[in-house]
């Protein structure tokens, strides 16, 4: 450390950031032991419970609980800010990745009956991909103790006319949690709809781009390549493709290769004439079809 003002001896208490403790020893630039160091005294200092981070400001206490209580509600904030929200697009993107398949919620309202039918209604939208379960439910304000549930559930609170405590609010800052009070119950079950739909995983379906019929074959360096008539809408290089012998398909990849004569090709239309190599296969027969599609995102 570098002692910007005042002095620094030996038996004195001292934070940096998270890491406190009682200076047992210090050592100058030398190597050499020292008992105090004045300002813009570069020393090393020996009895911290945890090395501190480069660019921690160093600071003398008065006692050791004042720095271990200030140690800690420092190491706290820390944690909070590197641990994930647990938000409604949080949970959406582990949904995503395939990390979880459920909603947790917590639900707060005004009375037993608006709970009910808030917890009827949202139920209601789990589907096959993903599960709303609504894991607590109570009547008042949101509390404190409703964020500790939601945060250790990675559950989103919903509050349906009431309103959230201040230790509650407090609390949902340094765990992250989500909190959504509505006044309206159907903008509340619109919201989890939407939530819900954009949760669910992506379904992809094919799309065909076009056919061409192999009328002959070639060996060349490497492989196959087939001599083709495109039939109907195009073929791409790289693009997926399928093919199809007496009505089943016999082989399915990527479109390794496609000439025009001589010349490489990024497509080739409908009535024109081409070669067609495909990734790992070299079987080709004279009438098989070479379907070329790609894949689109429903909805």
């Amino acid at each position: 450390v570098i002692v910007q003002k005042g002095t620094l001896r030996t038996g004195d208490i001292v934070i940096a950031g998270s890491s406190y403790g009682k200076v047992k020893a210090m050592f100058d630039e030398n190597g050499d032991r020292v008992k105090e160091a004045g300002p813009s005294t570069p020393v090393e200092v020996m009895g911290l419970h945890k090395v501190p981070r480069a660019g921690d400001t160093f600071a003398v206490l008065d006692n050791e609980r004042e720095a271990r209580d200030l140690a800690e509600k420092r190491e706290r904030a820390e944690t909070a800010g590197t641990t994930r929200a647990v938000t409604l697009e949080a949970v959406s993107g582990d949904i995503a990745a395939g990390r979880v398949k459920d909603l947790n919620i917590v639900i707060k309202a005004d009375t037993v009956g608006s709970i009910e039918a808030i917890r009827g209604s949202i139920e209601k939208l789990s589907i096959d991909e993903v599960r709303v379960h609504v894991i607590s439910t109570g009547a008042g304000n949101v509390s404190e103790s409703d964020v500790m549930l939601a945060s250790a559930s990675r559950a989103i609170i919903l509050g349906f006319t009431v309103k959230t405590d201040l230790g509650a609010k407090k609390r949902a800052e340094v765990e992250g949690v989500d909190i959504r009070l509505y006044d309206i119950i159907y903008v509340l079950i619109e919201d989890i709809e939407v939530a819900v739909k954009g949760l669910m995983d992506p379904v992809f379906q094919d799309v065909i781009d076009g056919h061409a019929e192999v009328r002959a074959t070639f060996k060349v360096r490497g492989g196959t390549i087939s001599g083709c008539m495109v039939t109907d809408g195009l073929v791409r290089r790289n693009s997926l493709a399928r093919v199809m012998r007496d009505g089943t398909m016999i082989h399915e990849s990527k479109v390794s290769s496609l000439r025009r004569f001589k010349d490489d090709v990024r497509e080739v239309a409908n009535g024109l004439e081409c070669g067609i190599g495909l990734e790992g296969f070299a079987d080709f027969e004279e009438g098989d079809i070479i379907e070329a599609f790609h894949t689109e995102q429903k909805g």
